[in-house]
């Protein structure tokens, strides 16, 4: 059994950017949380698989194939792989990202850095 927090031990980089942390790591999946201060975005990119988002707190504006939708606390989305996104922070938020466990959390930090 693993277990993990949401709420404990989170950080707001300095730089400006979003902060990236894997909770947990399952057979099938990795839990990340991404932690956004108000005005920090993440470009438009693609995941290689299927993904699953959570808006554990805050408000986002989440952008899929250039039409943008206000997500706010408790909205969850899911995206095939390869769907074109983005997402900026309206209000401070924490966000729950389900990827495959095929996938890379240094792919989403790329995506962060850009």
């Amino acid at each position: 059994m693993n277990t993990a927090s949401l709420l404990e031990k989170i950080t707001y980089r300095e730089d400006d950017k979003p902060s990236v942390t894997v909770l947990l790591k399952t057979k099938t999946s990795k839990e990340v949380r991404i932690v956004m201060k108000k005005g920090q975005f993440m470009n438009e990119h693609k995941a290689p698989f299927p993904i699953i988002i959570e808006l554990f707190e805050g408000t986002i504006e989440f952008g899929i194939n250039g039409k943008k939708q206000i997500l706010k606390k408790g909205d969850l989305i899911a995206l095939d792989e390869n769907v074109p996104h983005d997402l900026k922070c309206v209000t401070d938020c924490i966000i729950r990202l389900s990827v495959s466990v095929l996938d890379t959390v240094e792919r989403v930090k790329k995506v962060i850095n850009e």
